[in-house]
């Protein structure tokens, strides 16, 4: 706000700094047009006077631009595809316009893209939390008057609400099938353990073991995978670990079937000689051989909820810091028969167990 009390301009900021109007329009979009050391002196100025923060909160005031910022950490996983689906559809509805930004778990990438999605005065994010935000991170954006939706992913403390599925009970649920297959040796392989997602299906893993008499600790466990590349990396030492593991729970669809590509290379056969299960139930997977026994993670679900939680923001219903956690299925197939045998196919069944 300027001395007199009205809304800053880019010429009030220009005639301050001493530069063009032009010359803060573009350093406040960090144009590789201008210099490094004026981009850093406008900005610095910009965000003590609240530039940004008043042209943010007077666009909700005033109008809406029927965008909806979307930060995920990896577009290239299909999951997120579904989730898009979900969310874009039910968006459309309401002549919404999804905008994704990619932050591959940076959590200073997850900054600029919320920075940069405000600046071009979205009316609201849905955010897949990067390792690393913090409920300030979350909060000091819902205190300015924009809605946030947490997906796929919590953050304690955030004041706001957040659609995922049951990440713990899914896990549990997979691990207890291997478990009645028959299996006691069954490796944990990927997940963020800073995320949400990460350490529910690790607990859910570890839960279903102990439940079951079965020491985790004593079993393989290795964190922080999360794509094709890391289970094809990681399918030597589970091939080698002597003794070798019959079963291997990954924490979703892609780091499985990276494994079940390799051991196969490796002269293991997927199924009979090793057991594999993934998570999400990405489009694909019931046509691989072996078809993939895995979770069905409700993507498309999510991405419903999502958008019908903003929208209600959006119109003034406010919903509280409401958890909605979407129920997981088993979707039993041919990559996880009792050690050392085949499953007939049974066509891809995704059931909730009683």
């Amino acid at each position: 706000m300027s001395a007199t009390g009205k809304p800053l301009r880019l010429g009030d900021l220009a005639e301050k700094l001493g530069v063009s109007t032009a010359t803060v329009s573009l350093a406040l979009r960090d144009s590789p047009l201008i210099a490094e050391g004026t981009r850093k002196r406008v900005k610095a100025y910009a965000e003590e006077v609240g530039y940004i923060y008043n042209r943010s909160a007077a666009s909700l005031r005033t109008s809406q631009s029927n965008m909806i910022g979307v930060a995920v950490h990896d577009i290239l996983n299909p999951y997120f595809a579904e989730v898009f689906r979900g969310l874009e559809e039910t968006l459309a509805e309401q002549n919404k316009t999804i905008l994704i930004c990619n932050h591959r778990d940076i959590v200073d990438r997850q900054k600029h893209f919320m920075d940069t999605l405000l600046q071009h005065r979205v009316d609201g994010l849905i955010l897949c939390a990067s390792v690393g935000t913090t409920d300030q991170d979350i909060n000091s954006i819902v205190r300015r008057g924009i809605p946030v939706t947490l997906v796929c992913r919590d953050v304690a403390g955030a004041e706001a609400s957040c659609v995922r599925g049951d990440d713990f009970l899914g896990s549990y649920r997979i691990t207890k099938h291997l478990i009645d297959q028959g299996h006691e040796r069954i490796a944990m392989v990927g997940g963020r353990r800073g995320s949400s997602a990460g350490r529910d299906r690790n607990r859910g893993w570890r839960t279903a073991l102990e439940d079951a008499g079965i020491k985790a600790d004593e079993q393989v466990d290795v964190p922080e995978l999360m794509t094709l590349d890391d289970g094809r990396t990681i399918a030597k030492q589970l091939v080698e670990t002597d003794p070798r593991p019959t079963a291997v729970v990954c924490f979703n669809d892609l780091v499985a079937l990276g494994v079940m590509s390799a051991v196969r290379r490796l002269g293991v056969e997927p199924g009979p000689e090793l057991a594999i299960v993934g998570y999400d139930n990405t489009d694909g997977t019931e046509s691989r051989t072996p078809a993939l026994t895995t979770v069905d993670n409700g993507a498309g679900t999510i991405g419903v909820k999502a958008a019908e939680l903003m929208l209600a923001q959006l119109n003034g219903k406010m919903p509280s810091n409401e958890l909605v956690l979407i129920e997981p299925k088993l979707c039993v197939r041919e990559s996880a028969p009792p050690p050392g045998q085949r499953l007939t196919p049974v066509g891809g069944l995704c059931v909730s167990p009683e």
